[in-house]
């Protein structure tokens, strides 16, 4: 590293050495990233755990009234805030409105002479989305053929994309994988042109960084942001999911290539784990559609939740369009689970499943009779938000004899089907794709 890239401070404690060190690096335009390493002690001010590790837990909560007074703060206001600190923070408080006066002068005029723009503005400020039913409609039913869900996607999110503007959608290099590539969007920030336009984005092989550039988009409260991978690298950006769930982030995450299902990429890919790891994350929305309707309203779903963030796990493997009408998978997915097959005699039996297993979950409820009821589960925590009333009716509990379908591990499924129902289910990595666990 040239050393113009490299600051150093030997007392990391001085404010204005490491102001004027932030300058510096950002007056540097070599196109090289600057680093600067500044030389602290851990609990200074505390000599008794001063340079230690002791200083690191509560050891140092003892000495903070001495340390007060060592780092020349008043003895008697635990709380001190300094007159000359006042008097900054009043005069920036002047220039700061005098600012947003001008600022709205100008955005008044800008408004009046776009108000489109403006309009479009103000609703993605506020979060305004349009209705459940105005998503779907803009997404035309599928044509019935069999195809895997990433392609479904593929369509779905630049249907979305026309009905809602400020939507935007990227990939940690895997455009092609994903398929969400938002057509007729433009590249953003690519290139010298600097297209800041652009409604695609390029991460590169960075999915943490993919994550918390999505986040920062939702911060920012203008865009509706999607991004994707793999769903095996979600682990690369748990940290980034887990803060978008905390501060009640609106971003959708795309993960495809969701099972066993993968293809050659063998065990390193088959994430038998994933799908329930994420699903117990609060707040995070896990939607696995079993075909392209479901697909529709997954998509749907992830624009209308405004208050966190949703997980889109769709399948690289072809699946047949389910045996319902389009309203009723529609209408089911948004809800978390439904009815995809109910029984014409007494009920005997119900199958769950979710995903790419909901077709075996279809073809096993024609197969054993008219007592059978067969449940998609495309979103448990959707489903257990609803009311008891809904639950019961999917899932009466008077009939026990229940079993679930999913190609991955088994655990969250037996709040459904109970201590006496099966789970056939995937318990580890390095299976072929034609065999599969019961448990």
């Amino acid at each position: 590293m040239c050393s113009s890239d490299l600051i150093t401070l030997e007392d990391g404690h001085d404010l204005g050495a490491i102001h004027a060190a932030v300058e510096e690096g950002k007056s540097n335009n070599n196109g090289k990233p600057t680093v600067i390493i500044a030389k602290t002690i851990i609990g200074k001010g505390i000599d008794e755990v001063a340079g230690t590790n002791a200083a690191h837990g509560e050891a140092g909560v003892a000495f903070t009234e001495d340390a007060r007074v060592k780092l020349g703060l008043p003895a008697d206001k635990k709380w001190h805030v300094s007159d000359e600190t006042y008097a900054f923070m009043g005069e920036k408080k002047a220039a700061n409105v005098a600012t947003y006066d001008a600022w709205k002068e100008t955005y008044a005029a800008w408004s009046e002479a776009n108000p489109d723009k403006a309009s479009m503005l103000e609703d993605a400020v506020a979060k305004k989305r349009p209705s459940a039913e105005e998503l779907l409609a803009a997404i035309p039913e599928g044509t019935g053929d069999a195809e895997a869900t990433r392609i479904s996607g593929s369509n779905i999110i630049n249907n979305l994309a026309e009905a809602l503007p400020t939507y935007v959608s990227g990939s940690a290099d895997l455009h092609g994988s994903n398929k969400n590539y938002i057509k007729g969007g433009g590249d953003f920030g690519t290139g010298f042109g600097k297209n800041y336009a652009g409604r695609n984005y390029y991460y590169g092989i960075r999915e943490h960084g993919m994550g918390g550039i999505a986040n920062g988009l939702a911060y920012g409260g203008i865009f509706t942001p999607s991004c994707a991978t793999f769903l095996v690298f979600a682990d690369y950006m748990r940290a980034t999911l887990r803060i978008a769930a905390l501060a009640e982030l609106p971003v959708s995450y795309i993960f495809t290539h969701d099972s066993i299902g993968v293809g050659e990429d063998g065990p390193t890919h088959q994430p038998v784990e994933t799908v329930s790891g994420l699903r117990v994350l609060p707040n995070l929305d896990v939607i696995r559609p079993a075909d392209y309707e479901e697909t529709a309203a997954a998509y749907a779903a992830s624009i209308l939740k405004t208050d966190g963030p949703t997980a889109l796990i769709l399948t690289r493997q072809n699946v047949p369009n389910l045996d319902a009408p389009a309203s009723v998978k529609r209408e089911g997915t948004l809800k978390g689970g439904y009815i995809l097959k109910k029984e014409t005699a007494d009920l005997e039996m119900i199958i769950l499943a979710a995903g790419s297993e909901v077709q075996f979950a279809e073809a096993a409820g024609k197969e054993l009779g008219d007592g059978v009821r067969v449940v998609s589960m495309p979103n448990m925590r959707a489903f257990d938000l609803q009311s008891a009333e809904y639950k019961e009716s999917v899932l009466p509990a008077d009939c026990r004899k229940r079993v679930a379908i999913e190609a991955g591990v088994s655990g969250l499924w037996y709040k459904y089907v109970g201590l006496d129902g099966k789970v056939v289910a995937v318990t580890r990595s390095r299976e072929s794709k034609d065999r599969k666990s019961v448990v």
